[in-house]
């Protein structure tokens, strides 16, 4: 964990000019993409990209005027996953990729875009005070009219990624209570139901 922190923090980052043209450190098209959930591990996101996803790491990012809930039902997980929905009072930490395009059409998949699941939503973050524009992410389509709880596996794969690349400790303690809140509230709700 130390070694892949190190490589973050030693990384070039793409000029945020280019943002909309492409990341501008490869010969082949690219995208910026933030993740929020599972896919801030680059581990994990590597299931299903088919390759290793830690080259495409730019940093942590921040998205203003969002927050995070767990208003999607995974048919996969059979649990909460989580959504950004729009809040003016509020922040969304994550990680911000520079994914070559080939990759685009795996990461739709993952996201269950061709089934309705999550759809493509462009948006605009900050790494270190750097402005990127036309970056992509995804938002549910048919929102939950409240939270589900995610299973034990997701939370520890958002968790992971959350303290794997850094995010701010005050924002990864705030989305570990949140978890915490939710699990304890189905786990009550269900002994009682």
């Amino acid at each position: 964990m130390v070694d892949l922190l190190k490589s973050l923090k030693t990384q070039q980052l793409p000029n945020p000019e280019s943002s909309d043209q492409g990341c501008g450190h490869s010969s082949e098209p690219m995208f910026y993409y933030f993740a929020y959930g599972s896919c801030m591990c680059p581990v994990d996101l590597k299931r299903s990209l088919g390759e290793s996803a830690h080259q495409y790491v730019v940093g942590v990012a921040r998205l203003n005027g969002y927050k995070l809930g767990f208003y999607y039902r995974s048919p996969h997980r059979g649990c909460g996953c989580l959504d950004i929905v729009k809040d003016p009072n509020t922040y969304v930490e994550g990680v911000l990729y520079c994914l070559p395009l080939r990759l685009s059409d795996r990461l739709d998949i993952r996201e269950d875009v061709s089934k309705g699941g999550y759809q493509h939503e462009l948006i605009t973050v900050t790494v270190d005070q750097k402005v990127y524009t036309n970056v992509r992410t995804y938002s549910v389509v048919n929102k939950l009219a409240r939270e589900l709880a995610p299973n034990d596996w997701y939370s520890n794969v958002v968790l992971r990624g959350a303290s794997t690349c850094g995010l701010t400790e005050k924002y990864f303690w705030q989305l570990f209570y949140h978890i915490y809140k939710l699990q304890s509230y189905n786990y009550n709700y269900q002994e009682c139901g």
